[in-house]
């Protein structure tokens, strides 16, 4: 066997060959929940889970609200958990040829003159399409509170910047935390499918202009990573639960009522 343009193929690959890089794809397996009957006529809730590939250049990943500290100290610890993940699965999907779009709301004047949030700034207005209408069903959780499980009474700004652990390649990515800015990029780019990682889940995640009721009510696939989102929920308020119970019960209720979710080791080329 003639292992020399075997070689030479890795080593284009190693150096973001751009016919290589153009052709790659993201294999995800979406999860969502159908309400469907059993045998003796009862409702119940049925996981079904698809199997999907993306094309890496059609493809974006928005990040959601990963500030550098949060009013809450319970959701800062867990933010800190998730970092270094989440850093590892952006760089694979960014080295694939994804779009990355960081979106720490209320922090953009930190980044007024990056490059990444120029580019934004630079990518021509579009008319976003008209929202479609969806059903908006009670959240499974009770953040009345506001949802710290460690104390702390909402609300005041702890947060300047993206969580630092974060990196942002100045000379590819987009900043921003505008639903028309983004949409203005991800239409620049050729991007129809969106995969939303970040927090809160019950929150910014669902709410944002750029999250995942605007995005699926204007008609883009979307999905979220429900191993890299965390809920802002305290145990001691409905339905009792663990925090860990609360963000998954957020979790099913946006794989029932919104879009899909997978899992972040499928961004890494990995079967969940």
């Amino acid at each position: 066997m003639n292992r020399i343009p075997v070689l030479a193929g890795l080593a284009l690959w190693l150096l973001g060959d751009p016919l290589l890089v153009a052709a790659a794809e993201l294999k995800v397996h979406p999860r969502s929940q159908v309400l469907k009957q059993d045998a003796g006529g009862h409702n119940r809730w049925e996981v079904v889970t698809a199997e999907k590939v993306l094309p890496a250049r059609e493809t974006a990943i928005i990040i959601c609200d990963m500030w550098d500290k949060h009013w809450s100290r319970g959701a800062t610890e867990r933010v800190e958990r998730m970092v270094p993940r989440m850093n590892e699965v952006v760089k694979a999907a960014r080295a694939k040829g994804a779009t990355i779009v960081h979106c720490p709301s209320d922090t953009i004047a930190f980044y007024k003159d990056a490059p990444a949030r120029k580019r934004v700034l630079d990518a021509p207005r579009v008319a976003m399409p008209e929202e479609r209408p969806h059903d908006d069903p009670p959240q499974p959780v009770d953040s009345s509170d506001g949802g710290s499980d460690t104390g702390e009474k909402p609300w005041f700004k702890a947060w300047s910047r993206q969580h630092p652990g974060i990196e942002i390649d100045q000379e590819q990515d987009g900043i921003s935390d505008s639903g028309q800015e983004v949409w203005n990029f991800l239409d620049q780019r050729g991007v129809k499918n969106v995969i939303v990682m970040g927090v809160h889940t019950n929150m910014c995640v669902l709410g944002r202009s750029f999250a995942i009721k605007q995005m699926v009510r204007r008609g883009m696939n979307t999905m979220l990573v429900r191993d890299l989102t965390d809920a802002m929920y305290n145990p001691a308020r409905p339905p009792y639960v663990s925090h860990e119970d609360g963000t998954r019960l957020v979790i099913e209720y946006i794989e029932k009522f919104w879009c899909p979710s997978i899992a972040s080791e499928e961004l890494l080329g990995s079967t969940p």
